[in-house]
């Protein structure tokens, strides 16, 4: 197990290493000039030539990418051209918000989505057409609408929660749970549709092996067959579709964060990106990247758990 926990840890690692070099390196060749647009217009050739070398821009590009690449292993992503705020202390201050919805997301849409499939696997006929039609009308509907409508109805005409803003949980829990439930609703929509679609098809194929008809025939109550057996037999490909979640889930938090007003990592990003803002750029795919890799290696370690066969491989 700790061999191939070390295994997974050096593959994240080749992972960040090589989308942060590409990163820097796409970024360098958009032809925009971030000194011109920190000083703006107006600004004199002499400024734009001083700033630069604050900023070590004149620098040959493989050399700066360099000097960023010692300073991130040290810890030490660097500062914001534009506002001169330390990275990390901008992404301490803009993870949260995100990471509060996407997980939130995750967890809604994972309880619910199974209970939803292995109903819909288990009472065969029109509640589970009827389950499957909803499903994939809710997969369809882009996820800025659902924002919207959950905004308009449930803010603005209803007032039953705040229609912006986040706030944080050491401030107050409860206005905290509020902020981000409506976020949270619209993130987890689309996850949910998609895991009850999948735990149908799993629980229908494990149902009809023969290990749960050897079960019946000795006795076992119903609902120990379909939850201590045939659902963590049916659990592994879910699994495997929360980690792929995980990544849509982070990357469709910018629109949800536009909509919600949510200062989060995606409309940070959307933001630095604009502007050609490289130090925020790098630590936010940084951070994302490392976020993805710990996910993954939870559900592989989950896996393991819930299914032998997959921990002996």
């Amino acid at each position: 197990m700790l061999m191939f926990i070390l295994r997974r840890l050096a593959s994240g690692l080749v992972l960040m290493f090589v989308i942060s070099t590409a990163t820097f390196f796409l970024l360098n060749l958009t032809g925009q000039d971030p000194v011109r647009q920190v000083l703006g217009p107006v600004a004199s050739a002499e400024q734009v030539e001083t700033k630069r070398q604050q900023l070590g821009l004149d620098e040959p590009l493989i050399t700066q990418y360099f000097q960023w690449l010692g300073s991130a292993v040290r810890g030490d992503l660097g500062r914001s051209w534009f506002t001169n705020q330390p990275v990390g202390e901008l992404l301490s201050q803009t993870l949260p918000p995100t990471l509060s919805m996407v997980i939130g997301s995750l967890i809604l849409a994972a309880c619910f989505g199974t209970l939803i499939g292995v109903t819909a696997a288990l009472r065969r006929g029109r509640l589970d057409r009827g389950l499957q039609v909803v499903s994939t009308l809710v997969q369809a509907i882009p996820g800025f609408l659902v924002a919207l409508v959950l905004a308009l109805v449930f803010a603005v005409q209803l007032r039953m929660f705040p229609a912006t803003g986040f706030t944080a949980f050491a401030a107050s829990p409860g206005k905290w749970l509020a902020s981000i439930s409506l976020p949270v609703i619209a993130l987890a929509l689309g996850s949910l549709a998609s895991i009850a679609l999948q735990v149908r098809g799993s629980m229908i194929d494990v149902m009809q092996q023969d290990f749960v008809r050897t079960l019946r025939s000795r006795g076992l109550p119903e609902r120990s067959v379909v939850v201590k057996h045939a659902l963590r037999s049916a659990a592994g490909p879910s699994l495997t579709t929360v980690s792929l979640m995980f990544i849509v889930a982070i990357s469709s938090s910018v629109i949800v964060e536009k909509v919600f007003n949510i200062p989060g990592i995606g409309t940070q990003a959307n933001t630095s990106a604009g502007r050609g803002d490289l130090p925020v750029v790098l630590g936010i795919v940084l951070v994302t990247v490392v976020l993805v890799v710990v996910v993954n290696l939870l559900v592989d370690l989950a896996q393991g758990w819930i299914n032998p066969k997959v921990r002996v491989s």
